[in-house]
């Protein structure tokens, strides 16, 4: 199965369009079924090889993998494979029962952790898992994800001092597809181009002694110049 991330959602059926509420409370007329296509072995395999080559593309070093269940835990097993770098599991929520807490995997505080993400809406799931690894001593400088649905996620995850970089988003999904065209007050098919914003939170830079705001602009920069080619 060869062709662009976007176009393989497609052929897979993975985009779906009716009525939906999204896991942020958000209505939508389109639906990104990421599990759908991450039970595919051969997608999945494009997906993670599309991530571990933008690991290689930003020059980015953690020391661990980390990914929220459910959805992304078939993406963080395999790349951790890939990269042979130790997955943290963030759960949803912790349990009150056997070992608690809601991070699985072992790790040392003060290292630093790369998410993954299978897609982003609203940032606030991400910012959740985020501030539970931060909880724990973990510095997290970057999250990749499959989808972002251009809706907040950005915004909410560079104004924690986090670089957000996405394999695909829905603009690119779906301005193209017929069925977009007819849906004119889809949020995606609106001039949602956004700049990666300059604003940075201190906190997050104090956080971590592997953090500095010098790699924060480094990454942003890495990420503009990649947005330009891709244009």
């Amino acid at each position: 199965m060869d062709g662009d991330i976007k176009d393989i959602l497609k052929e897979c059926k993975a985009v779906k369009f009716g009525d939906f509420t999204l896991a942020s409370g958000k209505k939508s007329r389109y639906y990104i079924d990421i599990k759908k296509a991450i039970t595919r072995p051969k997608i999945l395999r494009i997906i993670c090889d599309l991530i571990v080559e933008k690991i290689k593309n930003y020059n980015l070093e953690p020391d661990y993998l980390s990914c929220v269940e459910l959805g992304g835990v078939p993406i963080g097993v395999l790349v951790a494979d890939r990269t042979d770098l130790p997955l943290i599991i963030v759960r949803k929520e912790a349990k009150d029962h056997g070992i608690k807490g809601r991070l699985i995997g072992d790790f040392e505080k003060g290292k630093t952790v790369l998410l993954l993400e299978d897609v982003t809406t609203t940032g606030s799931s991400v910012a959740s898992a985020i501030n539970a690894l931060k909880d724990e001593g973990l510095h997290v400088e970057t999250v990749i994800t499959v989808v972002d649905r251009q809706e907040g996620a950005e915004e909410t995850i560079s104004g924690m001092g986090i670089i957000l970089i996405p394999l695909t988003t829905a603009r690119d999904i779906l301005k193209d597809d017929p069925i977009t065209r007819e849906l004119k007050d889809i949020d995606a098919i609106k001039d949602i181009d956004k700049e990666i914003l300059l604003t940075s939170n201190k906190e997050s830079y104090q956080d971590g002694k592997e953090r500095s705001k010098e790699r924060y602009e480094r990454l942003k920069d890495i990420k503009r110049r990649e947005d330009n080619r891709n244009k």
